[in-house]
């Protein structure tokens, strides 16, 4: 038998979606209207759409938990997540107020289902995070040398491919063209996104290998920038080839898909080799 409460929402749950709406959907109004219109803060939707077709796929796991508040973890995380909400939006500070969202969404999980309903919804809590926009300090302090790392390897493998490239800085000169790499090419955020996408795929597979998870996704790091790298070559070879409108019209968001692709196959790749050296273990039967 289901324990009381299990298998439906009820009303505490009801009134609870309908604040975690009046909370949410602004933010998620601002940040379509002005964060993801940006090449660097495109992943933004994915990112929330993903997440929300997870958990939706999920949510029977969710309904199934008995009702057992935390209240006090519940209610503290609450005011927590509130203050941090209303400095970031009276502020209009985005990181701030997005960065808000993920404890006022423990705290509704831990006042209708406590921790076990905290436990279901960890992983779409982190991965709501890579969602945050990152502050622009950070974001320009790690970007300029990704960019420049980018740009030399990229530069270096044109190069012994009997290309006419030479390089100054972040800008890339082939033939005739000259081409800057820019944020969106070769950023931090790009790296997030693909970190993101690791993540997923990861729990999609579902490994019981802790070593194994953790392995892939430190590999994640390395691998976004091979793809990062590629993206910038095919731009280069399309505007060499075919001409500067060519690079900037429709090769420009095949590039990005590329990019994507390039990094799927990678994780693929990578987790299929790892899986050789670190095989899935049979769980134990009892005795």
């Amino acid at each position: 038998m289901a324990p009381v409460g299990a298998g439906r929402l009820g009303a505490p749950g009801l009134w609870m979606l309908a604040g975690l709406a009046l909370l949410l959907v602004p933010s998620w109004t601002m940040l379509a209207q002005h964060v993801w219109l940006s090449d660097e803060q495109g992943h933004g939707p994915i990112i929330l759409g993903v997440t929300m077709w997870l958990a939706w796929t999920r949510r029977q796991q969710l309904l199934e938990l008995p009702q057992r508040p935390a209240p006090l973890a519940g209610w503290a995380l609450l005011a927590a997540g509130l203050m941090l909400y209303v400095v970031g939006r009276s502020q209009s500070v985005d990181t701030i107020e997005v960065l808000a969202h993920l404890p006022i969404l423990a705290a509704a999980l831990l006042l209708t289902r406590g921790l076990a309903g905290l436990r279901w919804g960890l992983f779409f809590l982190f991965f709501l995070l890579f969602m945050v926009p990152l502050p622009g300090i950070l974001v320009t302090a790690i970007t300029s040398p990704l960019k420049q790392a980018v740009s030399s390897v990229a530069e270096y493998l044109l190069y012994q491919a009997g290309y006419p490239v030479a390089r100054s800085g972040v800008i890339l000169y082939v033939g005739q063209f000259q081409l800057l790499v820019a944020d969106a090419c070769a950023g931090l955020n790009s790296m997030f996104t693909l970190e993101a996408l690791g993540l997923l795929y990861m729990n999609l597979v579902n490994h019981q290998s802790l070593r194994r998870n953790v392995l892939l996704a430190l590999l994640i790091i390395p691998i976004s920038f091979v793809a990062n790298v590629t993206r910038v070559i095919v731009l280069v070879l399309v505007t060499y080839h075919f001409g500067d409108g060519a690079g900037q019209g429709f090769a420009h968001g095949f590039a990005g898909m590329t990019l994507f692709l390039v990094a799927l196959v990678l994780i693929l790749a990578t987790d299929s080799l790892i899986g050789r050296f670190m095989p899935q273990r049979p769980p134990r039967r009892p005795a």
